[in-house]
């Protein structure tokens, strides 16, 4: 539970706010290792992020993404390469697909992001090579930010390799969208434990800042319609040299 004035703060920013962000859509994808209903530290560093999102309107969507069957590669369905099960298609189509923001949340495991937000992010890549409706690779005019936890170190390690995949695949980062938790250096209590981490006011406000930042990142682009379509768009590049058409994408 956050202290009192730091959630006084958080509502009456909420409370304050007169932009409407009613129509956006923001998915989070936690890369716990712990399958539901097991306590997830991840998740309680989301609840503070999510509070923001559906406190001005916008629509919020989990995923704990090791309670899906979701095979590793870099193509949009595994299915068509071996695989009997993937979930991935379907949560690609129904939540990430539609979404204006989408947020990655990650422990951290000897150092380094869960093995479930890497392959996260392999399968969000194999997806990158789709169009929008302006000839664009799928991601772009889509708003991407990240959230960790762990109990050793590793924090900005993370996150530095976690918001260069997103953009590299054509995500929007906004200013400072990303938050961590890490506690003392070395194995010790994690970020639900005695409410250490709802404690720590460095990660509440950077958590709260990003959220709001993602908000208004994604307000400006919808409105005006997304990216702008000029000199990105992959289908023109192929009618610039027929004999060396685009390269493939990734």
């Amino acid at each position: 539970m956050l202290p009192t004035s730091v959630q006084s703060f958080i509502d009456a920013e909420i409370a304050a706010n007169t932009t409407d962000f009613s129509d956006l859509r923001v998915v989070y994808l936690n890369g716990t290792l712990k399958r539901s209903p097991e306590l997830s530290n991840t998740e309680a560093l989301i609840d503070v992020s999510r509070q923001v999102f559906a406190g001005v309107g916008a629509r919020v969507d989990l995923v704990r993404t090791v309670d899906h069957v979701i095979p590793p590669g870099v193509y949009p369905d595994m299915r068509e390469h071996g695989w009997d099960r993937d979930d991935f298609p379907e949560l690609y189509r129904s939540l990430i697909e539609p979404a204006d923001i989408v947020v990655l949340a990650t422990p951290i495991w000897l150092g380094d992001q869960s093995s479930m937000t890497r392959l996260i992010i392999e399968r969000l890549y194999g997806w990158s090579g789709d169009l929008n409706d302006a000839g664009q690779w799928s991601y772009y005019g889509k708003v991407g930010g990240v959230l960790i936890t762990g109990n050793e170190d590793g924090g900005k390690h993370c996150a530095a390799a976690m918001l260069y995949a997103l953009s590299h695949i054509g995500f929007t980062i906004p200013p400072q969208a990303d938050s961590y938790w890490v506690g003392e250096a070395g194995p010790g209590p994690s970020y639900t434990d005695d409410d250490r981490g709802a404690s720590n006011h460095w990660t509440t406000r950077n958590t709260v800042f990003a959220a709001w930042n993602m908000l208004h990142a994604a307000r400006r682009i919808v409105d005006v319609g997304g990216i702008p379509a000029h000199g990105n768009v992959a289908t023109n590049w192929d009618l610039s040299d027929s004999e060396h058409p685009n390269p493939e994408y990734r």
